[in-house]
């Protein structure tokens, strides 16, 4: 029985059907189909306003984004029309390009909270501030970091490391990062890059898709694939390779459809 419950596990996917998005009526992503496995690492690149964000907002059903046409599937479940909770539960996971600053609202409660919700058996207190702890030193970062109000008054750089440490708390099956290497010096965006693969190791079915402009970053994850988005649209495919040559040329070259 425990081989067939994994090798059911090994068969899930997020799977995307010839999906288009609109925000207030104005269609940015036309047309869109992917697949995203289990234990693999994606990277969606392209230039500004490619609709990379959207197509993320999307796929973790943010209501003001509307899949106007297609399908998202997760595991086998259409999740085309639940909401956002609903897919959260599901495992999947966003991290914001532009976190929210909420003052007044301790991270550490912040995090306690959301990661009990999803949880039979909720932590305690005492509980939870040792498994806070422990994640927060594989980012650097020491107790009095999550003391302060979620977000509020922290550096581009702090702001991007919470949301790392709530995917780290949430332990998701699909994780989106929208540009979490920006903001972030050279050691930054190691320490961060360090976490992701933490994660990685914890949980080696974790499916990471990565929305970034910085191959450095790349460097640490090592994709497995990456796709360009440009006007909407997935203009090309391929591997790290891709990247490098689009780090050294622009998009100009590759946001030509053959």
């Amino acid at each position: 029985m425990t081989k067939l419950n994994n090798d059911m596990i090994l068969k899930g996917k997020l799977e995307l059907h010839d999906v288009h998005v609109a925000i207030k009526e104005k269609e940015i992503i036309k047309g869109v189909s992917l697949e995203f496995e289990p234990g693999k690492v994606y990277v969606i690149m392209g230039p500004n306003g490619a609709g990379k964000s959207t197509l993320a907002h999307a796929i973790m059903g943010h209501p003001s984004y509307a899949v106007t046409k297609g399908r998202v599937i997760l595991d086998g479940k259409d999740i085309t029309t639940e909401k956002t909770d609903e897919r959260s539960r599901r495992g999947i996971f966003l991290s914001f390009q532009y976190p929210t600053e909420i003052p007044g609202i301790k991270l550490t409660h912040f995090l306690r909270t959301i990661v009990n919700n999803g949880r039979e058996k909720k932590y305690s207190v005492m509980e939870f501030a040792k498994l806070l702890e422990m994640k927060l030193k594989l980012l650097n970062m020491d107790m009095s970091f999550v003391k302060r109000y979620l977000n509020d008054g922290f550096s581009g750089g702090e702001k991007k490391k919470s949301e790392i440490l709530q995917m780290m708390l949430l332990e998701p099956k699909y994780a989106l990062l929208d540009e979490t290497d920006s903001g972030l010096d050279v050691d930054g965006i190691k320490i961060v890059a360090q976490g992701i693969n933490q994660v990685r190791k914890d949980n080696p079915q974790l499916c990471v898709i990565v929305i970034t402009h910085y191959i450095k970053f790349l460097d640490y994850l090592q994709p497995d694939k990456v796709y360009v988005l440009h006007q909407g649209k997935v203009v090309r495919e391929g591997t790290l390779e891709l990247a490098k040559e689009i780090e050294a040329k622009g998009f100009t070259d590759f946001t030509q459809v053959e």
